[in-house]
């Protein structure tokens, strides 16, 4: 398995000479969380808190902070599996490739598994399935990132001390094989379903993966809630989080590395959903906030960093005029894809004859137009525009993103609550654009400067003697 990518970058930071040694490690990854994404967060705090100027996030007080490029071996805009390959393992590789070189043949060892073999617990959490691509490039290896089946059972096979995510995407291999379930079990993994179940079995179990519950996962088992979505009972990712911490640190004498990954700001970023984004970003910071109370009692032996694997849709923060509404997105009340969700109901409830009247009151419900938010005479007519066309069919063609397929009208909401917001987006997908880096803690002053992503894994096994 290839090792020689952190040699190399080891050699070339070598000047800098790091004696104490970082035992305890926390690699935060805002998946689509760029430059913008971070800034957007706090001038929409700020203007929250009734000023011009920014509410800063407690990762963006660290004393250390850079940017990163983030383009892979094959295209100036990567993906998520090699954007979490580069900062898995240092080595640029394929867009779509998990853990592999550029020849999806070569596997390549991570910083996770490198942890692994000096005696460190370790740990992998996610806000969506556990099997997605930034969190399985640090312990899978697979040319396709869509093989999920085989990618879980790669889990397995790196023996990590703690998963979590919210559920599997393929449990038994489209009906055809052992279910990944049966082999958690025989692989000694105690299988805890939410967070008040991995309370009760935290203490006896010796390797632990942590999964939503089975409720949740029926209704829909690709991601936790979003953070504007949650409710009460729903596992969050600062619940996540506080587990990874516990039960890593039942054996601190070992050290330990814990990845953590913010996987749905990508997701509401491909969506163009600003409000939900940035409430993303918001309870991204709530789960570090976990990472600094255990910081704040190793402070000597403990190193906390933020990146991004990527930006995600060309976030811009102005749209002409010299000027930000950015409050005005507290007024939406649920996701895109939640919204969706609710004219579906709509729909059923009135046999698909939804009245214009009852689709404005959802609107007015849930984003608050026509009351705090007033719409021109434009605005107004779009939405209904919209409404005519979509709910006096039977054959509606929905609005799709890299993760969801939303009714027109919610996504027309989205839009309309942007433009007052005066936030703009470049597209559905993924840019080229710099990625921020945070650190704090022992060797956080090696994250300085102008960076590309493979330093940052490489950096991180020269601070915690990975190598």
């Amino acid at each position: 398995m290839k090792k020689i990518s952190f040699f190399l970058l080891c050699s070339l930071i070598s000047v800098w000479t790091y004696a104490q040694e970082a035992k305890y490690v926390f690699f935060f990854i805002g998946d689509g969380m760029g430059v913008n994404q971070v800034q957007g967060t706090e001038l929409y705090l700020g203007e929250l808190d009734g000023k011009i100027g920014l509410t800063p996030l407690d990762f963006t007080e660290f004393p250390y902070a850079t940017t990163s490029s983030t383009y892979s071996a094959t295209n100036g805009v990567t993906d998520s599996a090699a954007g979490g390959t580069a900062l898995a393992t240092g080595t640029k590789t394929k867009n779509g490739t998990i853990g592999m070189e550029q020849d999806q043949q070569t596997p390549i060892a991570s910083i996770a598994m490198l942890a692994k073999e000096k005696g460190c617990r370790v740990g992998i959490a996610t806000s969506v399935s556990i099997d997605h691509a930034t969190p399985a490039a640090f312990y899978a290896h697979n040319p396709n990132r869509k093989n999920y089946y085989q990618i879980g059972k790669d889990l397995f096979t790196a023996g990590f001390d703690f998963y979590a995510g919210s559920d599997f995407l393929d449990p038994d291999n489209h009906g055809q094989g052992e279910s990944l379930y049966t082999l958690a079990s025989q692989y000694g993994y105690t299988l805890a379903r939410g967070y008040e179940d991995f309370m009760a079995k935290n203490e006896q179990a010796d390797k632990l993966i942590l999964l939503q519950t089975e409720k949740a996962s029926a209704t829909y088992r690709d991601a936790i809630p979003y953070a504007i979505d949650r409710r009460e009972g729903d596992l969050c990712l600062s619940d996540i989080t506080s587990a990874a911490i516990r039960f890593l640190s039942k054996d601190l004498s070992k050290g330990f590395f814990l990845m953590v990954e913010g996987g749905k700001i990508d997701w509401a970023c491909h969506s163009n959903d600003a409000a939900t984004a940035f409430r993303e970003v918001v309870d991204l910071n709530e789960s570090i906030r976990q990472a600094l109370q255990f910081y704040e009692n190793h402070p000597d032996e403990t190193l906390i960093v933020i990146s991004a694997d990527h930006e995600t849709g060309g976030l811009v923060l102005g749209t002409g005029a010299y000027a930000l509404n950015l409050q005005a997105l507290q007024y939406q009340r649920v996701s895109e894809t939640a919204f969706t969700s609710i004219l579906n109901s709509l729909r059923r409830q009135t046999g698909n004859r939804v009245t214009w009247e009852q689709a404005r009151q959802a609107l007015a419900d849930n984003f608050r137009f026509w009351n705090e938010l007033k719409l021109t005479e434009q605005q107004a007519k779009r939405l209904e525009e919209v409404y005519c066309r979509t709910f006096t069919s039977s054959d509606v063609e929905m609005e799709k993103s890299e993760y969801a397929q939303d009714e027109p009208l919610a996504a027309e909401a989205v839009r309309i609550i942007n433009e007052i917001a005066m936030v703009g987006w470049v597209s559905g997908g993924h840019s080229a654009g710099y990625v921020p880096v945070f650190a704090i803690g022992a060797g956080a002053d090696y994250f300085q400067g102008r960076m590309d992503n493979v330093e940052i894994p490489a950096r991180i096994a020269e601070i915690a003697h990975y190598q």
